[in-house]
């Protein structure tokens, strides 16, 4: 006897172009799902991670097609394992561009990091090494997620706590490298620029002086957390459980005004306050942006 198998859900009507423009948005977290709908006419966007959204239906669907249906969305991968050395995992990489065809977001993204061994999962983007081998590897791995997408990919800057010895190039020529290759985007994470400065003692502006921004097509703001490692020292986490921090405020206004207004978000992935709060992160954010869109259109108006 044939088991009739249900339709697919079918795509929800595109509404917002890309690019998005110089907007800014939060993470999308279901318990805001009330304020959020009784809000009208909200500006800015919002970001989920992609696994949590790769169930046929239920409820987080129904959170995100009531979301979609009024609101610019960007999916964010976590567990592709781009960096990883084994070939990425086909059922995943087919649930992902399945996302991608269902809710057309104006941005896809993923992680220069690594979580898979074998078949082990680890809940964590780890680290590699900016090797030749690894770059093909890296490079080989986005095209096989933009072909199977259809769309160019985001790729994220990592936020790292060692660095490897074999490493041949700096994270930035290796970034920069893996854009020219393969035409992916680039995410660019204030924070992790912010995070992985202070753990290994160089000058953040001198990494933002080095990064390609002309290839930056979006950019997130998170908060970070300080610890001691074992020496003592302090270690910054990218913890994304708190507010930006100022430092990394002016950061952002530095990028913003080389780079120009580009999609901008706030990540707060645990210990998640109430929506005012957020809302007021992503608000300082559209200022910023608001304020340097202004200043370009000045100067446009001037040089007319």
């Amino acid at each position: 006897m044939s088991t009739i198998k249900p339709a697919p859900p079918a795509a929800l009507p595109l509404r917002f172009a890309t690019p998005i423009g110089g907007v800014a948005g939060t993470s999308f977290k279901p318990e805001h799902l009330p304020a959020i709908l009784e809000a009208k006419d909200q500006r800015g966007f919002f970001e989920v991670h992609a696994e949590n959204y790769m169930g046929a239906g239920g409820p987080p669907h129904r959170a995100l097609e009531a979301i979609r249906r009024d609101h610019p969305l960007s999916l964010h991968g976590v567990c592709m394992s781009i960096g990883g050395p084994r070939p990425l995992d086909k059922a995943h990489l087919a649930r992902f561009r399945g996302l991608v065809a269902r809710y057309q977001p104006a941005l896809v993204s993923e992680h220069l990091a690594w979580s898979t061994h074998e078949t082990s999962f680890f809940n964590d983007l780890l680290p590699l090494p900016y090797t030749a081998a690894t770059l093909a590897c890296v490079c080989d791995h986005i095209d096989q997620v933009q072909e199977a997408i259809r769309r160019p990919l985001q790729l994220e800057n990592p936020s790292t706590y060692l660095a490897f010895r074999e490493s041949s190039m700096h994270e930035t020529e290796f970034i920069r490298a893996i854009a020219e290759r393969t035409g992916c985007g680039l995410l660019l994470d204030v924070n992790n620029v912010f995070v992985s400065a202070a753990n290994h003692g160089y000058p953040a502006l001198d990494y933002l002086a080095d990064f390609p921004l002309s290839r930056v097509e979006e950019i997130h703001l998170a908060g970070h957390a300080e610890q001691a490692d074992d020496e003592g020292d302090l270690l910054l986490i990218d913890s994304h459980d708190g507010p930006v921090a100022d430092a990394v405020w002016k950061l952002y206004e530095i990028v913003i005004r080389r780079r120009g207004p580009v999609p901008t978000l706030i990540e707060w992935d645990s210990k998640i306050p109430d929506w005012p709060v957020l809302q007021a992160e992503a608000a300082a954010a559209q200022a910023i942006l608001d304020r340097h869109q202004s200043a370009v259109r000045a100067g446009e108006r001037h040089a007319a």
